[in-house]
């Protein structure tokens, strides 16, 4: 049987939220080991019970909440979880074969920061000598603090040294709105003694120029960028050169073309005289 917090009022939680080594795979214990020290990404004295001897039916190490002839309790924070979010959380627990039918079924309880949310009390199935796994624990909570803080400590009287393994550690939540920004003269970098200093000065005189020049007014904004006057002079003076250049003949006889051509090659080859070269100047080109 278990006993849990009532959960928050409103829809269910379905975002997921960040639990680091939710299925204690870290540390891996040896294969010639049951449990190795250590819960990486949580705080316990505790350790991890490898994948035989947990005996989970989706093949995950679980963490241990009783070690050196106690029980103990482990925490870890939800990351990417803010303050006032809803959360459930979820998990499987198993007696441990430590325990027979002799002994109390393995008893803890969840608990995340915040006065506001009582614990959680839980039983595991009851112990058998071998894996007994109940799947599918919740837990729902309204957080009190950017990523809370959540830890599950053993309560056991009867053999507090074989406490409850846990495995598959999951939450989802609803996270809280946006808030909206603070308004008011105590947002305002300019306000009270601030007014006087000089930037403030000239961000009010620039203000004051806004608003007596607003963008649009042609007829004030006239005084700044001017009548535009020289720019159309000068896009007018383009115009009449292209229109002057495509006036220019492009078409002329071809003779009258080369003789045009003709004066510098002549220039050059005035003063050759026959003799001077194999062939002569006359050969050379058109003219």
């Amino acid at each position: 049987m278990a006993l849990a917090a009532p959960a928050p009022a409103g829809a269910e939680d379905t975002e997921p939220a960040v639990v680091v080594n939710g299925t204690f795979s870290s540390p891996t214990v040896p294969a010639d080991k049951t449990f190795s020290g250590g819960v990486q990404g949580w705080t316990s004295v505790g350790g991890v019970a490898s994948v035989t001897r947990a005996a989970h039916p989706q093949g995950f190490q679980a963490a241990t909440l009783g070690w050196n002839g106690g029980g103990i309790s482990i925490s870890t924070r939800l990351r990417g979880v803010r303050a006032n979010a809803t959360v459930t959380l979820s998990w499987d627990d198993n007696p441990d074969i430590c325990v027979g039918s002799s002994n109390a079924k393995r008893a803890y309880t969840v608990s995340a920061a915040g006065d506001i949310n009582p614990a959680g009390r839980f039983t595991s199935n009851t112990p058998t000598g071998k894996a007994n796994w109940f799947l599918g624990r919740t837990y729902s909570f309204t957080a009190t603090e950017d990523a809370p803080l959540i830890t599950f400590t053993s309560t056991d009287t009867d053999k507090p040294e074989c406490g409850a393994l846990i495995t598959n550690v999951a939450a989802k939540q609803t996270a809280p709105p946006l808030a909206a920004p603070q308004g008011g003269a105590s947002s305002d970098p300019c306000s009270g003694d601030a007014k006087d200093n000089a930037q403030c000065k000239d961000l009010a005189a620039d203000k004051d120029k806004i608003e007596k020049c607003p963008a649009t007014d042609r007829n004030c904004l006239a005084g700044v960028a001017g009548d535009g006057k020289a720019e159309k002079d000068g896009i007018a003076k383009e115009t009449q050169a292209v229109d002057d250049f495509g006036k220019v003949p492009r078409d002329q006889d071809p003779n009258t073309a080369a003789s045009d051509l003709c004066a510098l090659p002549n220039a050059l080859t005035a003063g050759v005289k026959p003799g001077d070269a194999v062939v002569p100047p006359s050969d050379w080109w058109f003219c």
